[in-house]
This record gives C-alpha cells, sequence and structure tokens, in this order.
C-alpha cells in the first residue's frame, strides 16, 4: 500500500491560496477534470433507492458538480463543501434559482474534519480532491461517520503516473525539493476504503494524456486550476531562472514527434457503500464495531 507516511505532507494554507487564486480561471483549463467529473456523475445510475435526502459534493469548486446533482435531485439538500472560500463565492455567482429546486448551501471547511452530523448524508460525491489529502485512512473514517448506512460514496482522485514527467525533469533540475506531490496508487485507494469499512468497492484506473508547446505553457495552467506545489518541503522562494531552464532541458526527452510536450494524468475513481452500523473497521490489526449512541438500547430499572 503506497501511502505517502508524512503526517504533515501538504501546507493548508497553501492549498487554500492556490485554489482561491484560481477560483475564477479553473473552469477554463479543467477540462479533464470535467471528464473526469462526468464520468462520476454517470456513476449516479447505480443509485437504486429512493431519492436521497441529503447529498453532499466535497471539494466542489466553482460548483458544476453539485449543480448537476441538484438538478437530478431537485427536491435533496445539495451541500457544496470547499476549503478555499472564493471557489464558494464562484459556485454562488453562477447558480440560477429555480422555483422547483431548494438551492445548494455551501460550506467552507477541511475535508479533514467535515462539520456534518453522523449518518446525516445519502451520497457523498467527491471529484479529485483527495490527491490534496495525507491521510486517506482518516479520510474515509470521516466520510463513513457522515454517510447513512447503505450510503453511495463516489470519488476520484490521481495516481502516482500523474506529472511523471514533470516530477523526473524538476528532479533531474533540483535534487534538494520536490516539486510535484506524491499520489496514492489505486492498490493503496482500495485498501484505505476496505480499512475504513467500506463495502462493495469498485474501482477504476485510467491514464490520458494533454500536450504543451513547451514547459511554461503547462506550468501556467497547472498555476490557473489551482495545482501548484503545496508540500511543506517545497522551496520557500520561487523557482529560478536557471533551475526553470535545467528542468526545460530535462522535460525535453518526453517530446513527442509533433514538437509538443506531454503530460500525464493517471486517474483513479470509486464507488462504495456505507456498511451498517456497527461493521468492523481495521484499526492496527484489531476489527473493531462501532455504534451510535443513539441505536444502543437502555435498560430502566
Amino acid at each position: 500500500m503506497n501511502l505517502p507516511s508524512h503526517h504533515n505532507l501538504f501546507d493548508r494554507s497553501q492549498v487554500r491560496r492556490a485554489f482561491s487564486r484560481a477560483a475564477r480561471s479553473y473552469d477554463a483549463v479543467a477540462g479533464l477534470q470535467h471528464g473526469v467529473e462526468a464520468h462520476l456523475l454517470e456513476s449516479l445510475e447505480y443509485w437504486k433507492a429512493a431519492a436521497p435526502q441529503v447529498v453532499l459534493d466535497l471539494g466542489c469548486g466553482p460548483g458544476t458538480a453539485a449543480q448537476a446533482l441538484q438538478r437530478r435531485w431537485p427536491k435533496a439538500q445539495v451541500l457544496a463543501l470547499d476549503l478555499a472560500l472564493p471557489m464558494l463565492r464562484e459556485s454562488a455567482r453562477r447558480q440560477r434559482w429555480h422555483p422547483l429546486r431548494r438551492g445548494v448551501r455551501r460550506v467552507c471547511a477541511d475535508v479533514r474534519a467535515l462539520p456534518l452530523a453522523e449518518a446525516s448524508v445519502d451520497v457523498l460525491f467527491s471529484n479529485l480532491c483527495l490527491q490534496w489529502v495525507e491521510d486517506l485512512p482518516a479520510v474515509f473514517a470521516g466520510f463513513r461517520r457522515v454517510l447513512r448506512p447503505g450510503g453511495m460514496l463516489l470519488v476520484s482522485t490521481f495516481g502516482p503516473a500523474t506529472l511523471h514527467e514533470l516530477r523526473d525533469a524538476f528532479a533531474e533540475a533540483d535534487a534538494v525539493a520536490p516539486h510535484v506531490s506524491p499520489f496514492t496508487d489505486i492498490a493503496g485507494f482500495g485498501d484505505a476504503l476496505m480499512a475504513a469499512g467500506f463495502r462493495d468497492p469498485v474501482l477504476d484506473r485510467d491514464v490520458t494524456l494533454t500536450r504543451y508547446p513547451d514547459l511554461t505553457a503547462l506550468m501556467r495552467e497547472l498555476r490557473a486550476m489551482g495545482a501548484t506545489n503545496a508540500l511543506h518541503s517545497r522551496r520557500p522562494t520561487l523557482t529560478g531562472r536557471a533551475r526553470f531552464a535545467r528542468a526545460a532541458q530535462a522535460y525535453a526527452r518526453f517530446i513527442e514527434p509533433s514538437g509538443q510536450l506531454p503530460a500525464s494524468w493517471e486517474t483513479i475513481t470509486a464507488m462504495a457503500w456505507a456498511p451498517a452500523h456497527g461493521a468492523p473497521i481495521r484499526e492496527a490489526g484489531v476489527e473493531i464495531a462501532r455504534f451510535p449512541a443513539s441505536g444502543i438500547p437502555v435498560r430502566r430499572r
């Protein structure tokens, strides 16, 4: 299981700043993200129960998925949660009022500490947010806590082949500090789901190539979508011209016959179901069953 072992791998304030800056520019450059989002939304066809009451779009960005979820279930309460307040404002700016829909409620919060009641969510949807989380088992435990028994989990993340060209190029140009985040592989992602007690997980993996005229264009697009270096171990200063030139030279070995530079994106999507109350969770090799306090009978004398 290839989960990063660092407890404080990411600088959360830097993640918030980067996505706050990208609130207005994100949609124009997020073609890949929208494609993965559409694939996840198609998986909602597997929801066969009555219309859900509460649906959560976690890491909602500018809110395109939240609006799609509301169109699908107009009577449901759709919650859109994001770490970056400007993203939520952008989502609100784009929303159109409709007399037959309840409207999306927006919450500025961290995925690692969901401000939601236990067993309060029927469908939890999260598109390309979890790559910014260093402790997947803990986050999945939080997902299980807020999902009702039988609730649906639909999530996606980036896998380790993502931006491997960029990682190799900057590693060659700068051996001191990393420039690309580590990503969990599909086996580690599935293991974390199972460890949290989710049942019947179905995982898919896909690799997509995007192409750029040069390294500057790639870096400009990453910044526009908020995907900048947020590692605690990053350099405290901007990448210098000499270091960037060395990285560009190293990246050139991946150049295609067309003269363009490819960038790989490995996406992992997963669908799973929240277990019934009392289903065991594996912790430190031991299975622990948890029950809500309200579900424990009290014998009165």
